[in-house]
């Protein structure tokens, strides 16, 4: 038996920036330690922030300089990988001897990148995750990521790999990394949807792996908010729904509504195998004599510099 013990930890991002929001993961670091946690995963955009509702000033042909002005504070926001917030998270997975995997903003130049990090207990920050395809209005804001970010990281709690949000509603990468022999699904997010949890149900039945979900959670903005932000007076709550479910669609913690929390099972990574006895998507289910699929994992850098000779 493989035995892990997969978690999912359920926060909001705090709008005092990640300073105050890194304060609130550390908070749970007894509660991972006492829970023998293997592996925790956090929701999308944690660090840096998610910008529900925000504007940033722009109609189609149209850039506003109050929307320049918020875009700018929301730089400020976002973190540089390596950097403090990083080490922070690196020391917090030393010590609790989990693995760690947390979406962030990574910032690189001017540009904003909505970013899962991997952090290993032993070795730090090991691999980066950058979303393929931001989602509508998140386009305005965040630049897209190439197929060389599609890491699988082993890890006591098994191979893990990661789609974020919307991501996972993409047919062709869930099969890449099915094929990459991926074990532990984890899907930072900020739907709180109940159709989300089928997705995530699906998923964890297609890829006969462990899907484990980390969703926000985010209070009420108040009317005044509201107002200022041009939202309707219906706009939801992001309410969570952090959801941790076995290689056959069966939920095995969670879902989790309405408040910050830790939601953790100890599952048993061989039931993979058993699982794929009879359905094996990237194996013997496949037909590679009818369909394939080609995967491009090259770095597409905006510039490429090439020195050729001595000179």
């Amino acid at each position: 038996m493989r035995q892990a013990v997969l978690a999912a930890l359920q926060l909001g991002s705090d709008p005092g920036g990640p300073a105050a929001t890194l304060d609130a993961v550390l908070s749970y670091e007894a509660a991972i330690k006492a829970a023998g946690c293997h592996l925790v995963v956090m929701p999308e955009a944690l660090l840096g922030g998610y910008p529900k509702g925000e504007s940033f000033g722009t109609r189609l042909g149209y850039r506003l300089p109050e929307g320049r002005e918020a875009f700018a504070a929301y730089w400020t926001h976002a973190i540089d990988l390596p950097g403090p917030e990083i080490e922070a998270l690196e020391g917090m997975a030393a010590r609790t001897g989990a693995s760690l995997v947390t979406g962030v903003i990574e910032r690189s130049g001017a540009t904003l990148y909505c970013t899962a990090v991997f952090i290993d207990p032993a070795k730090g920050l090991v691999a980066k995750r950058r979303k393929l395809m931001p989602t509508a209005a998140e386009r305005l804001i965040w630049g897209q990521g190439d197929g060389s970010t599609l890491p699988i990281v082993d890890s006591r709690a098994g191979r893990l790999g990661a789609a974020i949000c919307w991501e996972n509603n993409m047919p062709m990468l869930r099969m890449a990394m099915y094929a990459k022999g991926l074990e532990v699904w984890c899907a930072p997010t900020v739907d709180h949807r109940d159709v989300w949890q089928s997705s995530m149900r699906h998923i964890a039945q297609e890829g006969r792996c462990f899907v484990v979900s980390a969703c926000q959670v985010q209070p009420s903005p108040s009317a005044l908010g509201r107002e200022a932000h041009g939202w309707a007076a219906e706009e939801p709550l992001i309410t969570g729904g952090s959801v941790i479910v076995g290689p056959l669609g069966e939920v095995l913690a969670g879902p989790l509504r309405g408040e910050p929390g830790l939601i953790s099972a100890t599952v048993d990574l061989d039931d993979i195998v058993r699982a794929r006895f009879d359905f094996d998507v990237a194996g013997h289910y496949a037909r590679p004599d009818v369909f394939r699929l080609e995967v491009d994992e090259t770095p597409r850098p905006a510039v490429a510099f090439r020195c050729d000779g001595d000179g």
